[in-house]
């Protein structure tokens, strides 16, 4: 399948044709959380170094963070920066020259009213351009029951298959540090980290007359990074969830669209494993975090006088090129960069971007 696509945002058919393309040609998107014009721009540039399309996407934090910390309503900044993070790629992503899926993060029951608002401002966009904010939107209800999650997510998905939009679920719990499921001890064999085909039929069953919707599926995947040996990836748990739904619906092989959360520290056996049974898109986070900390860290080190005094203590020069922030957050950006390119190495998506 030879595909070309406009750069810069994908939406509705265009957002679809980008998916079946990564499926159908065995590779995957990383989709990297951003938090500020650093990052996001990190991820951008990294996608055009790579030649490779990307996912950006943001938390309810990440995206409170972009609005500003003195911001004095958390709620309404969590929404006027994710609006304004989204705008941001709109300008950028098709001078990059890539593809970009734009999406947001885990949102718990407490967290929809942040999505419907989301939403609101994606009409008006809508209206105004012809075209959605968002690609997509998350939902994750899965610590509640099942039929609670699946009611929900059919309830915004109703409202965002007009706006040409997805949405990704969550069945099962990805576990670690930022969710409350497991530690180092238990996090191995904790049976909430295993997503049953079952449900991922019941799903299936439940959105796809509705529109476009991917899923999250835990097959032992945690958030953070951990040691080896405590975190145990059963990606068949995929390839059954895929045959028992295209066994049922008499559909072709791998007709559900997965993603791979916690993607941070993975093997690369297991990345390639859970790509062969559709998943087309993997969360990094920790990872890239951890890039972008450490090429400020470095600089700070190898220039702590600057850190210290405006002047060199033994020189008396001033010191001012090497404490404006534009040198030292250009570290931390070129570092998240090389880490994003690398992500793009492992999961196959280097020089593959479909932008024409």
């Amino acid at each position: 399948m030879s595909l070309k696509l406009k750069p810069g945002v994908v939406h509705g058919a265009a957002y679809r044709d980008l998916v079946d393309h990564c499926k159908e040609t065995g590779y995957a998107l990383p989709a990297v959380n951003i938090t500020g014009t650093n990052t996001l721009n990190a991820v951008l540039e990294a996608a055009r170094t790579a030649q490779s399309d990307v996912i950006v996407q943001m938390s309810n934090g990440g995206a409170a963070f972009f609005a500003g910390q003195g911001h004095p309503d958390k709620s309404r900044a969590m929404v006027l920066g994710a609006a304004s993070a989204a705008r941001h790629v709109h300008m950028l992503a098709a001078d990059m020259g890539v593809c970009v899926i734009l999406h947001t993060d885990h949102a718990n029951r407490k967290l929809v009213p942040w999505v419907d608002a989301m939403i609101d401002i994606g009409q008006d966009h809508y209206s105004q351009f012809g075209g959605p904010l968002f690609s997509s939107h998350m939902i994750d209800l899965s610590e509640e029951p099942l039929d609670s999650n699946l009611s929900e997510c059919a309830r915004v998905l109703e409202r965002l298959a007009p706006l040409d939009m997805s949405i990704e679920i969550e069945l099962g719990v990805t576990g670690g540090e930022e969710d409350g499921v497991g530690s180092d001890d238990d996090i191995a064999d904790n049976p909430k980290l295993y997503t049953q085909p079952e449900d991922v039929l019941l799903a299936y069953d439940r959105l796809n007359a509705i529109g476009p919707f991917s899923i999250a599926a835990s097959f032992g995947n945690v958030h953070g990074v951990y040691s080896p040996g405590n975190v145990r990836l059963r990606p068949e748990i995929l390839k059954a969830s895929q045959d028992l739904v295209a066994e049922t619906h008499d559909l072709g092989r791998n007709p559900l669209d997965l993603v791979f959360h916690g993607g941070s520290g993975s093997d690369l056996e297991d990345i390639r494993a859970a790509i062969s049974y559709g998943v087309f898109k993997m969360n990094i986070d920790t990872d890239t975090q951890f890039a972008f900390a450490q090429g400020i860290g470095d600089y700070v080190q190898g220039h702590a006088a600057a850190f210290r005094s405006q002047l060199d203590p033994a020189t008396g020069q001033p010191l001012k090129k090497q404490y404006d922030p534009r040198v030292w957050l250009r570290e931390g950006e070129m570092s998240m960069r090389d880490r994003v390119v690398q992500a793009c190495r492992d999961l196959g998506s280097i020089g593959k971007s479909v932008a024409a």
